[in-house]
């Protein structure tokens, strides 16, 4: 579309020349309900947009942003405009501006099926129809016209027309309500206070709706918490009103700036694109946060997080917004942070670090050490950029500056930042600088040096001790010797640990300022022979940890005494860096998850285990042992889940890895006995996502063809299951099956987004290599016709999940950089998916080549 890449340039421009004072916008949603499909377009609803703004420079001309089939009428300071003269479909030209202008433009919008803009669901359960919007970074201007930047916030008022028998809300609260003379019902919102464009919301249908009230003192926050009418019966509300009111407690503690967006309802809605949005006063969640069968504690863990996420939003973000999204960490960052820091200081997770250790931060670790690599503080052109810059780097490793920002300065300091930092940009917009010049003054740091190795330089240290013993086998030396292409100032704690009547336990510990290459840590000199060193105990900094020989040889033999959770995720969470790194063989990785992992007590920690060791053998492992290494993996995983408590969640988890994994004629025998009640496994509840677990291996083992795959449909005639559905066709073994789903997600956009990400994951099996080998040269014929033709949602689900990275070869990477030195002009955030995708096949190769050493 002509001018919807928006540049960073142009939205300074417009900043500097316009100031806005107000949208209205009338939003008519009765088409949705409409039985009949239009014909030759997209189905519409009607979008009425006034915005009166400023200009500093009477005279001047500017545009503001629609994404829209078309436009009835543009009207500025009572001319009209010729739609057609104006309108070039992404913008509308603006010319000889007043120095005051109001701007009306009445549209016909589209409801999209990608998660982009007003998405239209209609739920297969019963057929309803149900409405939310999502803009992050710039898709409000799918819905009416505006100007789409974070730095020309502006008050809005919705009204919003809806079918009979709807409920419809907003960010703000609801002000009154009229039936229409031809059917519906009007409803207008209190005027919010000034917010950017991509956190406005809208949401309608006949969703479930529950209520609560928080209070504190003489606040009053109204609550409210919704789904679709089929997951009512799963929603468990009570625990999400929970979650909420004791992140209200923390940040009103801790932030000393009462909430300020009035009501806080939260909606779970169908076919999300992310894993919540912070739009104040209602905020969005996928709905998958609600629960159909039985969870373990890490997915509570998860959603709780998510909630205190999009908490920490409303001051991080919300209340103040960066300028543009070069400082996108100055919202993503900090709310990351603040959801673990939350939870381990107001909720029953308390152990939420440990998660933070293990998990978020991998996702930080492959993300610093892609070709694509930036400073947490990033450099965004334009819109493509910011929209690929939601990534590990901007969310997972600017929590963890953040964390080693409060080893740093301090807590109270940090905090203290914080509440100035609310008070003094309180409904504007922000840069880096205004960040650092608080915390400085707060802390009396010295910010800049501070932020010049952790906010503007990119990649990650790796930390290795390096000890020396004397005689008597004391320690004389232990330093930490720091590599990287940037050596940064760590606030770093050292941890000596001991065996001790069958535990591996700390008996030792020293917090060192470390710089440079080299760091002595004198207080730990002279300490007892330790068989574990634990460099970044108790995880204060972001560094991938190393170990000495002699640790090393401990965690091989020993790593399940390790009785600290923390201490025990950080070691695992070095091994995995270790082995995607090429330096532990991928079958030393297994073995170690196959020996240790059943101890294990966090299962969360047990989750991302299961999760790392089957990358290990599809991806890491030397091709001639990947057979056997999954052979192991499945039988490993059935001894657990037959030891596992009846019941438990480890036994859920080890259940969930036997499927993944289960490899051999009597493992899929035994998934059919499950299915059918032949077989049984005590405390093993095998309720009907369990069920859709067990028979996608199946069906992608050629052992469940579509009239079994229609048969669990008929069970669970839900928009979840045609989910689960989807994706068990697309993984059949069958050329002709391949074909299909290629077509589908590829030659075709008649899918949602939900159903084509389904798509892809069926058709994505690694034991189908040979059958998937032919569309490898295909994707590279095809990616950037669907780039240019497919929104960019759809267009990053294709590119990065049909990427034949299973086509795990030389002549894979020799097709990709043909591709790359052919495309030299391709749109560069594409180019930055396939060099991602390159890089990860890359190492693949690299690893596989050190396990097979490992062989010999």
């Amino acid at each position: 579309m002509p001018g919807e890449n928006l540049s960073r340039d142009e939205a300074h421009e417009r900043a500097e020349l316009l100031s806005v004072d107000a949208y209205e916008v009338e939003l008519d949603l009765r088409s949705a309900v409409d039985e009949a499909e239009p014909e030759g377009g997209p189905r519409t609803f009607r979008s009425v947009t006034t915005v009166t703004f400023r200009s500093h420079r009477p005279g001047a001309t500017t545009f503001a942003d629609l994404i829209a089939p078309s436009v009835n009428s543009v009207t500025l300071n009572g001319e009209a405009l010729d739609p057609a003269a104006v309108f070039d479909g992404a913008r509308i030209a603006l010319a000889g501006l007043a120095a005051e202008n109001t701007l009306v433009v009445d549209a016909n919008c589209a409801y999209s099926r990608t998660g982009e803009g007003m998405h239209r669901f209609v739920d297969p359960e019963d057929g309803e129809v149900y409405l939310y919007t999502q803009y992050e970074p710039a898709d409000a201007r799918r819905v009416y016209a505006n100007f789409e930047q974070p730095d020309l916030k502006a008050p809005y008022r919705f009204r919003v027309t809806v079918p009979e028998g709807w409920q419809v809300w907003g960010n703000g609260a609801e002000e009154s309500r009229e039936a229409v003379a031809d059917g519906g019902t009007a409803v207008r919102f209190a005027e919010t206070k000034p917010i950017s464009t991509y956190i406005t919301c809208v949401v309608a249908g006949p969703y479930h709706y529950v209520t609560d009230v928080y209070r504190r003192g003489d606040l009053e926050i109204p609550l409210g918490a919704m789904c679709r009418k089929g997951l009512a019966k799963h929603f468990d509300a009570d625990d999400v009103f929970l979650v909420t009111k004791q992140g209200f407690d923390f940040f009103h503690d801790n932030f000393d700036f009462p909430y300020p967006f009035g009501k806080y309802d939260q909606a779970f809605v169908p076919e999300y694109n992310l894993g919540a949005m912070e739009n104040p006063g209602m905020v969005t969640f996928r709905e998958e946060y609600i629960f159909r069968g039985k969870v373990t504690r890490a997915s509570y863990e998860r959603r709780c997080n998510t909630i205190l996420h999009e908490m920490a939003h409303m001051w991080f973000g919300d209340l103040v917004t960066m300028k543009w999204w070069d400082d996108l960490w100055l919202k993503e960052s900090f709310a990351d942070f603040m959801g673990s820091f939350s939870q381990v200081e107001a909720t029953r997770f308390d152990q939420a670090w440990v998660t933070f250790a293990n998990n978020r931060k991998a996702w930080a670790y492959r993300a610093d050490q892609l070709p694509s690599t930036h400073p947490v503080t990033a450099d965004i052109r334009d819109l493509e950029d910011a929209k690929l810059n939601f990534d590990g780097i901007t969310y997972a490793k600017g929590a963890a500056v953040l964390k080693q920002l409060v080893a740093y300065v301090g807590r109270d300091a940090f905090l203290e930042g914080a509440r100035r930092y609310f008070k003094a940009n309180a409904y504007g917009n922000t840069t880096l600088d205004d960040l650092l010049t608080v915390l400085g003054e707060v802390s009396g740091r010295d910010m800049a040096g501070w932020s010049r190795s952790w906010l503007q330089t990119a990649g990650v240290n790796a930390l290795t001790p390096e000890v020396a013993y004397d005689a008597e086998g004391r320690i004389a030396e232990l330093a930490v010797v720091q590599d990287g292409d940037e050596l940064r100032p760590h606030r770093v704690g050292v941890g000596l640990y001991r065996a001790e009547a069958g535990a591996l336990v700390r008996y030792a510990r020293a917090e060192v300022d470390v710089a440079g290459t080299r760091t002595v840590v004198a207080e730990l000199a002279g300490a007892e022979r330790p068989d574990l060193v634990l460099v970044n105990d108790e995880d204060l900094t972001y560094c991938k940890i190393r170990f000495d020989e002699g640790s090393l040889a401990t965690l091989r033999k020993h790593l399940g005494d390790i009785t600290d959770p923390l201490a025990r995720a950080l070691c695992w969470s070095a091994l995995w860096n270790l082995t995607r790194d090429g330096l532990l063989p991928a079958r030393d990785f297994v073995s170690l998850v196959l020996a240790f992992a059943g101890r294990e007590s966090d299962v969360g920690v047990l989750q991302m285990l299961h999760a790392q060791a089957r990358t290990a053998v599809t991806h890491y492992a030397a091709p001639a042992w990947r057979e056997q290494g999954g052979r192991e993996l499945a039988a490993g995983a059935l001894h657990e889940l037959r030891l596992a408590e009846p019941g438990s969640e480890h036994q859920l988890l080890w259940a969930r890895f036997f499927a993944a994994t289960a490899t051999t004629e009597a493992d899929h025998v035994l998934l059919e006995g499950l299915l059918d009640g032949t077989a049984r496994i005590d405390g093993l509840d095998v309720d009907q996502e369990l069920r859709w677990d067990l028979l996608e291996p199946l069906a992608a083992a050629g052992r469940a063809d579509e009239g079994r795959i229609g048969a669990e449909l008929a069970r669970d005639d839900t928009a979840s299951g045609k989910r689960h559905s989807v994706r068990c066709l697309a993984a059949r073994p069958s050329a002709a099956v391949k074909a299909q789903a290629w077509a589908a997600v590829v030659e075709s956009d008649a899918l949602s987004n939900a159903l084509a990400e389904a798509t892809i994951a069926g058709f994505q099996q690694p034991s189908q290599r040979a059958l998937t080998a032919p569309y490898a040269p295909k994707y590279f014929e095809a990616i950037a016709r669907v780039w240019a033709e497919r929104s960019i949602q759809i267009g990053m689900d294709v590119v990065r999940g049909l990427y034949p990275a299973l086509q795990d070869s030389p002549a894979t990477l020799e097709a990709t950089d043909a591709w790359l030195a052919a495309h030299a002009d391709a749109a560069p955030a594409l180019r930055r998916l396939v060099l991602e995708a390159r890089d990860d096949l890359a190492r693949a190769l690299r690893a596989q080549e050190r396990d097979a050493l490992a062989a010999v």
